[in-house]
């Protein structure tokens, strides 16, 4: 073997060994099928849709805590979805997911099918601005990833909903869009939530865990 080739077949494997150690522990059925859809569309998942780091994030969250009633607002075509509602099956939980668009909700509706995870998911084809505030019960996860300019409405919109230990996350908070900087200012003064960025996620996703009522 020529002694050029070794580096080339070293970072071939380390890019395996890492896009590996990113998945969960293979452990049931649908643990193999739902990493199977996922590692064979890796490569296709666009159109406003979390990176896998990103979704692997989502998922020790909802699994450490142990959540169950978790709210998506921004389905897109449901790779972040697929993530929430993978790491739901370990709970025992469920996901309700937002989308306003026709076309990228169907996308997204069979791809949970292929994935395995419909029955852990609960899809609505709504505009969120609406449908966030007339949602009833009580939740213990959020993941916003719609419009930016909205998070903070969103979050004013959960916050009664949420249960005390719940925790609120928010994709592209490292961005300057318009309305990030509203939305951290406003959830970092706040005295009964702890705020933190992490930076793993190059879009940067900012974890708001809820310590009391008030």
């Amino acid at each position: 073997m020529s002694l050029k080739r070794i580096p080339i077949l070293l970072f071939a494997l380390f890019m395996v060994l890492s896009s590996q150690a990113q998945y969960p522990t293979i452990k049931s059925n649908l643990d193999k099928k739902v990493k199977t859809f996922l590692e064979e569309n890796a490569s296709g998942w666009r159109d406003m849709n979390v990176p896998l780091t990103d979704g692997k994030i989502l998922y020790d969250i909802i699994v450490e805590h142990g959540y169950t009633s978790a709210v998506e607002i921004g389905t897109s075509t449901g790779h972040s979805a697929i993530w929430i509602a993978w790491a739901l099956s370990k709970t025992g939980g469920k996901l309700t997911t937002i989308e306003i668009d026709k076309t990228r909700y169907l996308e997204a509706k069979a791809n949970f099918k292929k994935a395995g995870v419909s029955k852990y998911i609960d899809v609505r084809l709504a505009d969120a601005h609406e449908l966030v505030p007339q949602l009833e019960g009580e939740y213990d996860f959020v993941f916003s990833d719609a419009d930016k300019y909205w998070y903070k409405n969103y979050f004013i919109a959960m916050d009664p909903k949420l249960k005390v230990g719940a925790c609120f996350t928010a994709h592209n908070t490292a961005s300057h869009v318009n309305g990030i900087g509203d939305f951290l200012d406003y959830i970092e003064g706040l005295d009964n939530y702890t705020t933190t960025i992490n930076r793993s996620s190059r879009s940067g996703i900012s974890i708001s865990y809820k310590t009391a009522k008030k």
